[in-house]
């Protein structure tokens, strides 16, 4: 029939490629068992990634006699390379000024403790992707810092004074804005450690690659620098320990100084709100967050101290929370959720909104209404200040009123009750009530527009 152009007829494994690991298509129901035996070790393998099957009308109207083959016992915790770790080693003891920047793998493999002990041993700060889906560190950890920024030139400015970067386990880096140059600052060693050869090759060539687990190498390295460690050096990453912890305690009350002054105002402020949501969500809560303008306050009002806590959305693609947030609450059953998301990356997947009722799952939906796409406005102005454009004129087509949306309207119309909050003060109290009812809810929250 493909030969007649039928509607919607394509070659999806085609249109798939790109953005899978792999992406096939089976053409007869007896490739079905191999087939997904492949897809499931595919994707399964590190790095890890979407894979995509195809299957035909016609495939799935045959029978086929072949039963599923189980996956098998994988165990894949390849320890690094000694070679690797004494000379990773050899570096991490020559620095004066180690800093950490630390990607998804590390919260993904379990392997956080290491990072934690191996941070506390040298004394380095722990920065973040710019986008990341788990948490792999401590947020309220003395060596936490933040997510770092989308070009070169801002990663460089950040790290500057660094003279060794440990890379681990991540994508780096996802940059928006082009800058020539280095992300790291001048001079400075880099060391990177990650689970397949592959992310090795992309943007920098670190001095030092080691090929593992996370857990054995982060494991391996702290073991082989404690070792070779002499009173001195110990003496010397404490300073740095205690130097982190206070800069942690600083701004910490700089944020608290920044809450203070935006406490009171209305529409509400988003350093209000992040702290009343998180005064009134459940300790055992799993977090889904699309907050993407308001995430440094969502990060400085939400402290995480385990993988399990927290998903994030990675691509740059809007839309992902209200979806994802069904997937986690699939796959923590009976768990709260706490799915918090801004108006514009809603309205991509409000019919999520229905499968959260029709499986009557526990979501606490949050939608933080500033009626405007607000990080388009944001990225507008740092193109118009890069191209030198002009930086005065408004911003089309990036508002999202004349009607205003109302989303406990439209979460009504699918089976989801919901209430809409505007004064400060209700913020807590709606969303304990919300989680209390035990099944879907959602709470529309005015807050304020871009600044």
């Amino acid at each position: 029939m493909l030969r007649r152009a039928p509607i919607l007829s394509h070659d999806l494994a085609a249109m798939a490629a790109p953005v899978t690991k792999w992406s096939t298509e089976v053409r007869d129901a007896d490739e079905i068992d191999e087939v997904m035996r492949r897809a499931f070790k595919v994707a399964n393998d590190p790095p890890y990634r979407p894979v995509f099957v195809s299957l035909p009308i016609n495939v799935m109207e045959q029978d086929t006699a072949n039963a599923p083959i189980p996956p098998g016992r994988a165990f894949r915790l390849p320890e690094p390379d000694p070679a690797a770790v004494a000379e990773a080693c050899a570096l991490l003891r020559a620095a004066s000024a180690p800093v950490i920047v630390v990607g998804d793998e590390v919260g993904r493999t379990g392997a956080m403790g290491d990072l934690v002990r191996l941070a506390e041993r040298i004394g380095a700060p722990v920065w973040f992707e710019g986008i990341r889906g788990h948490v792999s560190f401590p947020s309220a950890h003395p060596h936490a810092r933040a997510g770092l920024p989308f070009d070169a030139a801002a990663i460089r400015k950040t790290l500057a004074g660094a003279d060794l970067v440990l890379l681990v386990g991540g994508a780096f880096f996802e940059e928006v804005w082009f800058s020539p140059g280095s992300p790291f600052p001048e001079g400075a060693k880099v060391v990177q450690i990650e689970s397949s050869a592959g992310p090795l090759s992309f943007n920098h060539a670190p001095d030092v690659a080691l090929v593992a687990g996370m857990g054995p190498a982060l494991s391996a390295l702290d073991a082989a620098v404690a070792a070779a460690s002499d009173d001195a050096w110990r003496s010397a990453a404490q300073a740095r320990c205690g130097r982190l912890a206070e800069q942690k305690a600083a701004d910490a009350a700089a944020y608290q100084g920044r809450l203070g002054k935006a406490w009171a105002r209305t529409p509400i402020s988003m350093p209000r709100v992040m702290a009343e949501l998180r005064k009134a969500t459940p300790a055992n809560a799993l977090v889904v967050e699309e907050s993407i303008t308001a995430s440094v306050d969502f990060a400085a009002a939400f402290p995480f101290d385990g993988a399990d806590q927290y998903l994030g959305a990675r691509g740059g693609g809007i839309g992902q929370g209200l979806a994802g947030a069904i997937g986690a609450s699939v796959g923590s059953p009976g768990r709260p959720v706490l799915c918090v998301s801004g108006d514009g990356s809603a309205m991509y997947s409000i019919q999520a909104l229905w499968s959260a009722a029709h499986h009557a799952l526990p979501i606490v939906f949050v939608i933080l209404v500033n009626r405007e796409y607000r990080v388009l406005k944001h990225n507008l102005d740092i193109y118009r200040q890069r191209f030198d454009a002009a930086s005065d004129k408004p911003y089309p087509k990036m508002d999202l009123g004349g009607p205003a949306l109302g989303y406990v309207e439209m979460a009504a119309g699918m089976g989801v009750p919901g209430v809409r909050v505007t004064n400060p003060d209700d913020v807590a109290g709606a969303v304990a009530q919300a989680f209390a009812a035990g099944g879907p809810r959602l709470v529309e929250i005015a807050i304020e527009g871009k600044r």
